[in-house]
């Protein structure tokens, strides 16, 4: 058993049946085809870039901005899986960059190309110069993205959106939810399909990865007690993405069908587990100097935790996948659904975006006020509220 799933509550993977339903079909095209992977060294990216590379395809092409992760994942995909005789390659690249563009006027032959790069952490969104990255790189690199392959020739793009769309409360889930606008203008010229999913467990960057980190340095474990996600593992969300790349119909989104094996869990919850795996028993601190101290003053077998309630800005205490609002098709695979959209968008509203964003950087300063305000004129019921607080603030 994969040892994260106990971990997460459950005992079984969530998309096996779907995965062995369709194995032979899915194996059948991925052999058959060309593929460009962008943000493939990030998590979801590696875990998207393995369920490809072990079908064989044709042509692989990795691009991701992180060298060093780039790295790791060609040792691990060499140490997983070994060789195939089609052509994979990775590049170290800024896909908004001029040597990005360059690579494309190079190569571009691809018949699917899944975009994995995205800002995705809450965090992000605290200062107004990083959530103008975040801005560009979920949704203006997206749509550049789609541009080319249009003019490539592409026949299917897939990118990634995420849970936090689903009426949003913060300025990362809702550049996705915003992206998604986006990519109903451009499905007129190019078929595409994207995925919403839960947390991926243990993923860089993410607060059970932290866990890890807080072991290996010797640093108390700390978790809020009223936040609840439901977690997916890596090789689920490499399985969901590639399955919606493949089989998605044009402008569907994937995600995970509710049932007794997903559910909402508790990052404290989580990290009881956790510990206990690790042959731990959790230490309850009441602040974050009693849990600093106590790193050195337990015993052996305990470890400090500080489990808190959440006062930060951009903090939802659960997830949802969908809105009441949308269509959805429960029938077609055991345990992924499908939203079923169709070609709706208003161009005024996303030229306006456009043109507001464009203005704000030629006058070589904007605030995050600006910026959220404008994101109300586009998701007018958006949920957003500021507190004043952010996790850095936090240990």
């Amino acid at each position: 058993m994969n040892p994260i799933l106990p971990l997460i509550g459950r005992t079984d993977a969530l998309f096996t049946q779907d995965i062995h339903s369709h194995e032979a079909e899915l194996s059948d095209i991925v052999s058959q085809s060309r593929f460009l992977v962008l943000g493939g060294a990030g998590s979801i990216g590696q875990a998207v870039t393995k369920e490809i590379f072990k079908r064989k395809p044709q042509k692989l092409h990795v691009v991701d901005i992180s060298e060093n992760n780039m790295v790791e994942l060609v040792r691990d995909i060499r140490s997983s899986f070994g060789y195939i005789d089609g052509d994979f390659q990775t590049f170290a690249l800024d896909i908004g960059s001029l040597e990005y563009d360059a690579f494309i006027k190079s190569d571009g032959q691809y018949d699917y190309v899944l975009n994995l790069s995205a800002l995705k952490h809450v965090r992000s969104e605290k200062d107004p110069f990083t959530l103008m990255r975040m801005i560009d790189v979920n949704i203006f690199n997206t749509d550049k993205t789609i541009r080319q392959s249009i003019d490539a020739g592409v026949k299917k793009y897939f990118c990634v959106s995420t849970d936090k769309a689903a009426n949003p409360v913060n300025m990362m889930g809702a550049s996705k939810r915003i992206m998604e606008m986006f990519l109903m203008r451009r499905s007129k010229d190019i078929q595409i399909s994207t995925a919403r999913f839960a947390n991926v467990a243990f993923s860089d960057g993410s607060l059970l990865h932290g866990f890890n980190q807080r072991i290996q340095k010797h640093q108390p474990i700390v978790a809020p007690n009223d936040i609840r996600r439901y977690f997916v593992t890596p090789q689920e969300s490499g399985e969901l993405c590639l399955m919606s790349c493949i089989f998605g119909e044009n402008r569907d989104i994937f995600f995970p069908k509710l049932s007794e094996s997903l559910h909402l869990i508790s990052f404290a919850d989580i990290a009881v587990k956790y510990l206990k795996q690790r042959g731990y028993t959790p230490y309850l601190c009441q602040s974050e100097e009693e849990a600093r101290q106590s790193v050195t003053t337990l015993p052996e077998n305990q470890w400090p935790c500080l489990f808190t309630s959440s006062d930060t800005t951009g903090e939802k205490d659960f997830e949802e996948f969908f809105t009441e609002k949308e269509t959805l098709d429960m029938s077609r695979f055991d345990n992924l659904g499908v939203i079923q959209n169709e070609p709706v968008y208003d161009q005024a509203l996303l030229s306006l975006f456009e043109q507001e964003i464009t203005e704000m950087k030629q006058s070589g300063l904007w605030s995050k006020e600006q910026i959220v305000a404008l994101f109300f004129r586009m998701i007018p019921d958006f949920g957003h509220q500021e507190t004043g607080k952010y996790l850095d603030s936090k240990m």
